[in-house]
């Protein structure tokens, strides 16, 4: 049988992954280390399914590896027996508590069988949450800025974290970065905030984020032509058209797709 490490993502209930869904609906048991992951867990599985694991909120490494080393103990039994959840915030492998117990279980467990199903992540939920798109390309760095910590050095940030804004934009600002900060995206609990002032969020809260890019940055897409484009230019395109077809069908471009299986745009990002 199984311990899976579920990712329930950025905290709405519908944005859970199918195959999430799926096995929090089978597991015996679904295993929540906190309130905002076992509300969204309560969304698809009965409560009386839900087992609550304490963990102390300290930084105290004994205590922590003691806490951890008896979430294990207790999970280790039924997942011996049957199928279990660990359900997480996000994605079980990005900064999540997922590792921490299957290190431990890899430790003291080494018989029971782990799986981990991916949730959608703040890495990626973000860029849509602020409107912000990432071409292809593009450079993009995951830092932690905890306590006011203003990471610098990469044309583009997503900053994890950010319990003190007003700190950590000013050095972003003198750094010369643009920064724009989101708290508690696409979560049910709590307000969603998306902002450049960071004095609108500058109480401590823990599912805070920044996006910091370079002032300086300057990207050129090839389809941003297309904005510059006319009527005129349009009509001239048409002309030698008169069907109204796509002139590029059964041309070689769409051929090739065709041949590669990319019918349709599918192939995106993978060629």
């Amino acid at each position: 049988m199984t311990l899976y490490g579920v990712g329930l993502g950025p905290g709405e209930a519908d944005l859970v992954t199918v195959r999430g869904k799926e096995i929090l609906e089978n597991a015996d048991v679904v295993y929540s280390p906190g309130r905002l992951s076992r509300t969204v867990a309560l969304k698809h599985v009965d409560e009386s399914k839900i087992g609550d694991l304490d963990f102390p909120m300290t930084r105290d490494e004994e205590k922590l590896r003691a806490a951890w080393k008896e979430a294990a103990a207790e999970i280790a039994p039924n997942a011996r027996d049957g199928d279990v959840a660990f359900v997480t915030l996000g994605d079980p492998n990005v900064y999540s508590t997922f590792g921490h117990l299957r290190r431990t279980i890899d430790a003291f467990h080494t018989e029971v069988e782990l799986e981990i199903v991916p949730g959608v992540s703040a890495v990626t939920a973000f860029a849509t949450a602020m409107g912000v798109e990432i071409e292809a390309g593009a450079g993009l760095s995951l830092r932690e800025a905890a306590s006011g910590a203003s990471p610098t050095g990469p044309d583009r940030m997503i900053l994890f974290k950010v319990t003190d804004a007003p700190a950590t934009h000013e050095g972003l600002v003198e750094a010369g970065y643009d920064v724009t900060y989101g708290r508690r995206l696409f979560m049910e609990q709590g307000e969603t905030i998306v902002t450049d002032d960071p004095e609108e969020i500058d109480e401590r809260d823990y599912y805070t984020l920044a996006y910091a890019e370079k002032e300086s940055l300057e990207v050129e897409q090839a389809t941003a032509a297309f904005l510059e484009e006319d009527d005129a230019d349009d009509a001239t395109a048409n002309d030698g058209n008169s069907s109204g077809e796509p002139v590029a069908d059964g041309g070689e471009v769409v051929a090739l797709e065709h041949a590669e299986g990319c019918e349709g745009g599918d192939c995106g990002g993978h060629r």
